[in-house]
């Protein structure tokens, strides 16, 4: 683990940067040295059948009409101005029912390694294919009843038929896992943090760039690295001490432990990704803690042992900010096919 800068290190630091003019030495190193750690987001998928699954799964991510109460739709829960969060500490799903985890952002999602805070789904094509089935989210009793669902609006059969061609019956499970994948696939966020990993060093302010360096140093590249700064890894929730002494709260997750049954996994998360954090507070799988300074300074304590000073927080934030990239153009809902004419 890196040790602190000493407090005129820091001070200096933030007084250096990108103020007019050539980019200065300082600041070019620290891109190279955030090259070592971090990735910008990579480019779309592209491809004709790419498209057509995609325009698809973007109609049935906000389908309402398949969930057992006719209300709740993947969108339900990831909402645009939430960063694809719904700002609650835990989901609330079909007939009002309580998740028992936090909804994190769908954006950039395809780039986790596994999906769920216990990383109890593979891939998003898993995921999608068992949310209508899954008794606190849409609550359905089976697929068959999704299925007659969709079968009920005249407009899917042709949808279907030309997202998947050839395929004598192409409204199945299978398919509505791989069109809503393929819709959120497209739902990437760059930012100017990617600008920055690409050369620019003034994409990000003088304060930034401090966070960044102390963001580097503490050692929180250990675990929050790669393009997502994060979920490419599963990490135990309190390292240096119990998390829940930290974050208030009310009763402790076992984690990933409750999936594998292994000792090993007591506690154990998939390390969430930091693309836009700002902006998808409540924060941690139970949405315990409300603001993110108060977050960071909580994963100082538990994780590495620190207790940060209120002026290296506000540094983490700042850099932290630069991770928020606009809302996908593609994001918000076509407009509803009809029912079938009664």
């Amino acid at each position: 683990m890196r040790k602190l800068l000493g407090a005129g290190g820091f001070a200096a630091l933030a007084a250096l940067g990108c103020m007019g003019g050539a980019q200065s030495a300082p600041a070019k190193s620290l891109v190279e040295e955030a090259k070592g750690h971090f990735q910008p987001l990579p480019s779309l998928p592209t491809g004709a059948a790419a498209g057509l699954r995609a325009e698809l799964g973007r109609r049935l991510f906000y389908e309402n009409r398949v969930s057992a109460d006719g209300n709740v739709s993947c969108g339900h829960c990831h909402q645009a101005d939430l960063a694809a969060t719904d700002g609650l500490p835990k989901a609330i799903g079909v007939n009002g029912k309580e998740n028992p985890r936090n909804a994190p952002s769908i954006f950039n999602a395809s780039l986790n390694f596994k999906q769920h805070w216990r990383g109890d789904r593979e891939s998003l094509e898993e995921q999608a294919e068992k949310s209508p089935t899954g008794a606190v989210s849409y609550g359905n009793p089976d697929f068959a009843a999704v299925v007659a669902k969709l079968k009920a609006v005249p407009g899917y059969a042709d949808l279907f038929a030309q997202a998947f061609p050839g395929e004598g019956d192409p409204i199945n499970q299978k398919n509505w896992g791989v069109a809503i994948a393929a819709f959120e696939r497209t739902l990437l966020t760059p930012s100017r943090f990617d600008a920055f990993l690409k050369g620019d060093a003034k994409a990000l302010t003088p304060k930034e760039q401090a966070g960044l360096q102390k963001f580097i140093s503490l050692g929180c590249v250990s675990c929050h690295n790669g393009p997502l700064l994060g979920g490419n890894s599963f990490q135990k929730f309190g390292v240096q001490e119990d998390y829940w002494k930290e974050t208030g709260s009310p009763k402790p997750d076992k984690g990933r432990f409750d999936v594998t049954k292994s000792d090993a996994d007591l506690y154990v998360f998939k390390v969430p990704q930091l693309r836009n954090v700002e902006k998808t507070a409540p924060y941690f799988h139970d949405g315990s803690v409300a603001e993110l300074p108060k977050a960071v300074k909580i994963m100082g304590k538990v994780q590495l042992g620190e207790e940060l000073k209120d002026e290296d927080v506000a540094a983490i934030v700042a850099f932290l900010d630069s991770l928020t990239g606009p809302v996908p153009a593609n994001y918000p809902p076509l407009p509803s096919l009809p029912d079938a004419p009664k």
